[in-house]
């Protein structure tokens, strides 16, 4: 079973094709998505990692938790879920007369 895992603290020049590379060298990656500002087009200095099994989760954190990738030293765990968002309906603004 696939597991997420998240990367903190990357360097702004990191690549996708980069932590690819880094992680799969624990196993196979499912997917890599690096974390990107909207307004800026910049990373945000985060992203996630999924690998194809447990195993392979568990070597990543414990070989790339810590370690320098781009002149950054990486935080790597597991992904939490996010929570599902709360839908909280159109932007109306009460009654204004």
């Amino acid at each position: 079973m696939a597991k997420k895992l998240y990367v903190g603290n990357l360097s702004y020049g990191t690549s996708e094709d980069g932590l690819r590379t880094a992680f799969g060298q624990f196993g196979e990656v499912a997917s890599v998505n690096i974390v990107i500002d909207r307004d800026s087009g910049r990373s945000k200095g985060f992203g996630f990692v999924e690998m194809t099994s447990e195993d392979a989760a568990m070597a990543a954190i414990s070989g790339m938790n810590g370690r320098e990738v781009d002149g950054r030293s990486l935080r790597v765990n597991e992904a939490n879920e996010r929570p599902p968002r709360r839908e909280y309906g159109g932007g109306g603004g009460g009654n204004r007369w």
